[in-house]
């Protein structure tokens, strides 16, 4: 019973401390809290959105346009050809 009380007694003690600490930190302390927390929000979620129309424009286009690309993949094409990755292993290669 006296475990009880004690834990009675603490209650308030503990929920007054959290709302202290809440007082100085939050929307009780700043009324622009909420609205700075959406435009930081909102600013995120925009540069994540501008980061993805980049990504998809460098996969799509490449850096230097179609012509850089068509020509980065067709000498990767002939290093592939040359070094015979990618082929079924014969006696030349023993890996």
């Amino acid at each position: 019973m006296m475990i009880m009380t004690a834990i009675l007694v603490l209650i308030p003690m503990i929920s007054a401390a959290f709302k202290g600490l809440l007082m100085q930190v939050g929307p009780q302390f700043d009324p622009l809290f909420y609205d700075v927390m959406i435009y930081i929000f909102g600013t995120m979620l925009f540069a994540v959105f501008l980061l993805s129309v980049i990504a998809f424009w460098l996969r799509r286009k490449g850096l230097g346009g179609g012509a850089a690309k068509e020509k980065w993949t067709q000498e990767l094409e002939k290093y592939f050809e040359r070094e015979q990755i990618g082929l079924i292993p014969d006696e030349k290669h023993h890996w």
